[in-house]
Parts: structure tokens; sequence; C-alpha cells
């Protein structure tokens, strides 16, 4: 069954299970762009690659990754691949989905093709494929710490979202976030809108260098990580459920 969500009256949607709104009140494509996306130095830092590996904690109504795929799409230097992967633990239903993003008519074509493909979101791993398959998007349906220590992946970029530390503690807390490091490699980045003391700490604590930067309203301030830990990380593992296939 899917997830239950309420629309408020200016149209934002409402989680009834953490009492908060998905996005920020001013807009989640603002959001979206700025803090995640460009937050990780996108689209430049990804020019030139091969592939580009992102992670998403929270997918919701998969704003971030509409916006990452445009961005992609717009970029002539964008990698040959992009590989989304994102955490959830109460996928919403395909028609929620589908309003979610239907304000944003500049992302209407890749918004009904994330609906054709929204169903079957058991608990569990799935594969969803876009534009031939130069556009993967991986969505782990289940707790985020659980579901990321059961995967072996590493990723170059990491959206930390999700509904807010005081509503949700279980996905800020040290142990997700020691999950959320195994999939890094020496210089992710990483972006996420709160600046909450225990989150920065914990993020410290497992290897990244955390500033505070100007936020986007009505945030005064958001967060940008990179993870340079002061230790040697362990050889990079990559299974064969988690890593990047080929495009078909």
């Amino acid at each position: 069954m899917s997830e239950p969500v309420d629309w408020l009256p200016d149209g934002t949607p409402y989680s009834p299970r953490f009492g908060d709104r998905y996005h920020s009140e001013n807009g989640g494509l603002t959001q979206a762009r700025r803090v995640f996306l460009h937050g990780c130095g996108l689209p430049e830092a990804w020019a030139g690659q091969p592939q580009w590996r992102i992670l998403e904690t929270g997918f919701g109504f998969g704003l971030n990754f509409l916006v990452t795929w445009a961005a992609w799409r717009a970029d002539p230097a964008r990698p040959t691949l992009l590989h989304f992967v994102s955490t959830e633990a109460w996928p919403v239903s395909a028609a929620d989905l589908l309003r979610a993003t239907s304000v944003h008519p500049e992302l209407a074509p890749l918004a009904q093709a994330l609906h054709d493909q929204w169903w079957g979101l058991l608990p569990g791993v799935h594969r969803l494929r876009f534009d031939e398959g130069r556009v993967l998007l991986t969505l782990y349906v289940g707790d985020t710490q659980a579901m990321l220590r059961q995967q072996s992946l590493t990723v170059d970029a990491i959206y930390l979202d999700g509904f807010s530390p005081q509503r949700n503690p279980e996905s800020w807390d040290l142990h997700t976030l020691k999950a959320v490091a195994r999939c890094c490699r020496r210089g992710t980045r990483l972006a996420t809108w709160t600046i909450a003391r225990a989150v920065r700490d914990a993020l410290a604590q497992c290897g990244f260098e955390v500033t505070r930067v100007p936020g986007v309203p009505p945030k005064r301030d958001n967060l940008h990580a990179t993870y340079h830990p002061r230790w040697e990380p362990r050889t990079t593992r990559q299974s064969a459920s988690a890593a990047t296939p080929e495009p078909a």
C-alpha cells in the first residue's frame, strides 16, 4: 500500500506519518537545484566523466532525481552514464508522484516517464532505466541504514535529504551516516539543507569535512561536506547487485 499524503492549501505535499512537509514551502524545485545539484558542484563536477553516481537518502516525490536528470540532458559535457541511487522507506503512489511534479511543466516529460515505471515497489532493490539505459535509477525500498549495509557501491555525490532530524531522527543518526560514508570515495561531495549540530558532528566523525554555506530561503544556512577522512578508507567494494552496468 502506498504512503498516504495530505495536500496543504498552497499545494505542498505533507506527510501525516512524520508531521512535516515533503519540501520547502517556497518550492521544491529551487531546493533541488540549489541545495543538492549545485551543492554537489553539478553539473560542472561530472563534465567529461564516463559515468557519475549519486546517492540520495529519501526519494520522496523524485524531484531531486528529475532535476538532476534534466541537468544531465541539458549538459553537452554530461557523463555517458548517470546512475542515481536513492533510498525510500515509504514510497508514495504513482498518482501523488505525478501530482507533486505537475506544477513544474519543464519537468513534465521526465515526470511522466518516471510515473510510467512507478509500480510494484515492494521492499527491496528496484532498477529503472531511462533514455535508452543511459540514465539509471536504483531504488532501495526500505530503511536507509539497513539497505545501504546490504549493498556495496561507491558514489561521487550524496544528496542527504529527508524529513527533519527532529521528525525522523533515525535517518540522520550516526549509524545511518556511517552506512552512507561506506559508499564514499575520497573526495565524494555531500549536500544537505540541515545544519543540525548532531548531523554536523556525526558527519565529521564519519570522515567528512563539513562547511556551513549560505542557505536557500527559508533556511539561512545549508551544509556542504567532502569525504576526506584522516584514516585510509577500506578498498572500494563493488557487488554485482549495485555495480553500474553498461547501457543496453
